[in-house]
């Protein structure tokens, strides 16, 4: 096996970089959140990027690359890969520099984020949809790139792409400096390639050195994790393409050599719970944000004991959330929160089997929500796929325990995700 080579931390003009960005997007808000700082006994201050120009940083980190580039450069055009958010500051951007772009997106992007991109370029790009993820995506954008003389903005790793997202960082110290009496004592952010992560992190161990960075990833697409751990970029063979802002197979090479000296923790966070948060934020605090806007305010949980007392910022990247997917993201919820379970029933071939399932085996509040038998032509042999919604996750025992003293002939299979929905698509 050959050694593996990382590459060297370029310079990053990070104030440069915020004083060209400063005259073309929002200043976000760090607002104070009484509710999270209640619940966990500190001071949460969500920094608003879901408030940006295009509903998420990625507007940084494209303007500033593309506001460097020659004439000559931008005569010729540009090309990006994304699955949606940095698609949209690319494209915004295009507008802004009067610039030719034309916008890769996999197949599978939310229908939302393609017409957002539509709208913030207008008619200075073109979206082709191509491939089923994003690296399959970049893969025809570089190609097209370069067959056609044009430059490849990517979406993050590239020097100019990170100093573009540390301005977050910037934004972020700016004003908690006005709000309070330093120092953040936690910071948390999602990360995908790990533009945002890199660029942020690297000024936080400059200017608030005493500040811990908590990194953050979907469960189902640890790419960074999983580099930490081998020490280098590292390919992972699948992923779960749920938290679409954040699903990525390989993070940079530029990106992992800031990460890996700016981060002093990398966190997993599973995709149901990103899914009750997405729900707990827009029911009690009127906030849409996208799966990998809800990482930050997710894992909070998991960080509980170590947070209380302290000063935290949670960055939501963004809120391009397709209202398609609600459905998705309240059925994620119910099954990792224990609420909802999908059963193969072989019911006895019988008269009154499934009256006495519903009778005896359910309880008072159990509630049948799918019923569908998976032989159509042969009923009477094959199982039923049903789904059951519970009030209490306590409940669960007590339906387990009914179907043994019944002896229902069954099989559970929502304890893999992937499984359950295989069954339910």
């Amino acid at each position: 096996m050959s050694e593996v080579k990382l590459v060297d931390k370029p310079a990053l003009d990070i104030q440069g970089a915020y004083a060209r960005l400063k005259p073309v997007v929002n200043h976000t808000p760090l607002q104070f959140n009484a509710n999270l700082s209640r619940k966990y006994q500190c001071r949460v201050y969500l920094k608003r990027e879901d408030l940006q120009i295009v509903r998420s940083y990625k507007l940084r980190g494209a303007y500033n690359m593309m506001s460097q580039l020659s004439a000559e450069q931008l005569a010729k055009g540009v090309v990006c890969a994304s699955a949606g958010n940095h698609a949209q500051g690319f494209a915004y951007s295009c507008k802004k520099l009067n610039v030719k772009g034309v916008v890769f997106m996999p197949i599978p992007s939310p229908q939302q984020k393609v017409n957002q991109t539509k709208m913030f370029g207008e008619n200075f790009v073109e979206v082709k949809l191509v491939g089923d993820t994003f690296d399959d995506t970049a893969i025809a954008a570089k190609a097209y790139t370069l067959e056609h003389g044009m430059t490849f903005i990517p979406p993050f790793d590239h020097p100019s792409i990170i100093e573009g997202q540390a301005t977050v960082g910037v934004e972020i110290l700016e004003d908690y400096n006005q709000l309070t009496e330093p120092p953040i004592d936690y910071i948390f952010i999602p990360i995908g390639g790990g533009g945002l992560s890199a660029g942020v992190g690297t000024y936080f161990k400059a200017h608030s050195p005493s500040t811990k960075i908590i990194g953050l990833e979907p469960a189902g697409a640890p790419s960074m994790f999983e580099a930490l751990k081998a020490k280098h970029p590292v390919e992972l063979a699948s992923i779960d393409k749920f938290v679409d802002g954040a699903a990525v197979k390989r993070i940079g090479d530029i990106t992992f050599a800031f990460c890996k000296d700016a981060l002093d923790d990398m966190h997993l966070v599973p995709e149901g719970k990103i899914c009750t948060t997405i729900l707990q934020m827009y029911n009690e605090e009127a906030i849409v944000v996208e799966p990998a806007g809800a990482m930050s305010i997710a894992a909070l949980d998991d960080y509980a004991e170590q947070i209380k007392g302290k000063n935290i910022v949670c960055i939501v990247s963004g809120s391009n959330n397709d209202i398609d997917r609600m459905q998705e993201i309240k059925e994620r919820s119910l099954v990792y929160e224990g609420l909802k379970h999908y059963f193969l029933i072989r019911f006895a071939q019988r008269p009154g089997a499934l009256k006495d399932f519903v009778n005896l085996v359910l309880g008072p509040t159990d509630d049948i929500t799918r019923f569908e038998y998976m032989q159509k032509h042969n009923k009477e042999a094959g199982p039923a796929l049903v789904g059951l919604e519970l009030k209490t996750k306590e409940d669960y025992d007590i339906l387990m325990e009914n179907m043994k003293k019944y002896q229902i002939n069954y099989t559970e299979i929502n304890k893999d995700d992937d499984n359950m929905y295989g069954y339910l698509i």
